[in-house]
């Protein structure tokens, strides 16, 4: 199972040259998990940094994968993981859905380099 990061949807959204890196886990829906806090960071940047309607649009792509609630486990599990690693509580909580669901975070957040279970590319 496969879970994106905000900054590696907002990449491949952008189509930047590091959208290439994303394309394989986003496009595969099957196998694609998306955190709620993910939809809720991607939705406000689109939003603030373009329209309502493209972020829409975003959100609507974004659906194809199974969204992950937060939920009391994952809470806790995220906060244990804030106290650990010092990521912040966003990233925490991404994190802390791909342990539970035994997936791999793509990313190019600085935050997750060298955590396990990460494939992290460079800005």
């Amino acid at each position: 199972m496969n879970i994106v990061d905000s900054s590696a949807w907002l990449e491949y959204f952008a189509d930047t040259k590091n959208a290439k890196n994303f394309a394989a886990a986003i496009e595969n829906t099957k196998r694609l998990l998306v955190p709620s806090i993910v939809i809720y960071e991607v939705f406000k940047k689109v939003l603030i940094e373009k329209d309502e309607n493209l972020a829409l649009k975003v959100a609507a792509h974004m659906k194809q994968g199974r969204i992950i609630d937060v939920d009391l486990d994952i809470s806790l599990s995220a906060a244990k993981i804030r106290a650990e690693k010092k990521l912040p509580m966003a990233d925490s909580i991404i994190y802390a859905c791909s342990l539970r669901h035994n997936a791999t975070v793509w990313t190019q957040d600085k935050d997750f380099k060298g955590l396990k279970r990460v494939k992290y590319f460079e800005k």
